[in-house]
């Protein structure tokens, strides 16, 4: 069969695709989670990204974070998304961002960042949290890939150095990971998302930061 007949028997437009995709994920999860409704629209869109249903169970939210998030962005009151790496950076919905006046910052391929790290022997993603949090204290703060970014932003919450309005947490990997959300999950009074276990990534946390902006 050739292409283009293949494709007259599929579906292609994209907003079809996503729909149908979604009434599959509802399909398989409903009457699953018992948590709060606007915890499942997140999970629902990080199985979409993810196509791994594991995420109904190892996500784990702070009371409410999702509805307060939202109203603190619809009233202004934040202004900056910072990330861990430039992938996730790319992948924020900037439209909606913009229409709330939402900066969303990461630094760490710049040059001074790249030196910065090189002559402290740290990683960039531990510099360029440094950096955001002097700029943007209050913050929503995505960490998907880097757990030492992490596990440096819980120090600085620490030392009052940072306050987030809200912490993604969910670095994917085996090294420092299960060590940086351990972390993330002492820290009392800081509204947080976590990924359980090595589960994540910036996929994962892109999809969380979207999810969260397309209920604005």
């Amino acid at each position: 069969m050739q292409n283009s007949q293949i494709l007259s028997h599929v579906i292609t437009d994209p907003n079809a695709i996503e729909n149908q995709s979604l009434q599959i994920i509802h399909a398989k999860i409903s009457g699953k989670y018992s948590g709060q409704r606007e915890n499942l629209d997140i999970i629902k869109r990080v199985i979409h990204a993810t196509a791994d249903f594991d995420f109904l169970e190892n996500l784990s939210f702070t009371e409410n974070v999702i509805f307060n998030t939202r109203e603190i962005l619809r009233a202004g009151k934040n202004h900056a998304i910072v990330t861990d790496t430039e992938m996730l950076k790319s992948g924020i919905n900037k439209s909606i961002a913009q229409k709330f006046g939402i900066e969303i910052y990461c630094d760490s391929s710049s040059p001074e960042i790249k030196l910065e790290a090189q002559e402290r022997k740290i990683t960039r993603a531990i510099v360029n949290i440094e950096h955001a949090a002097e700029k943007f204290p209050n913050a929503i703060y995505a960490i998907g890939n880097a757990p030492t970014a992490l596990i440096r932003l819980c120090e600085l919450v620490q030392e009052k150095a940072a306050n987030p309005a809200l912490i993604i947490g969910v670095p994917v990997g085996f090294v420092n990971v299960i060590e940086a959300k351990n972390f993330l999950e002492t820290l009392a009074n800081i509204p947080k998302i976590i990924s359980r276990g090595n589960k994540g990534g910036s996929t994962v946390a892109c999809a969380i930061v979207n999810a969260i902006l397309y209920g604005l």
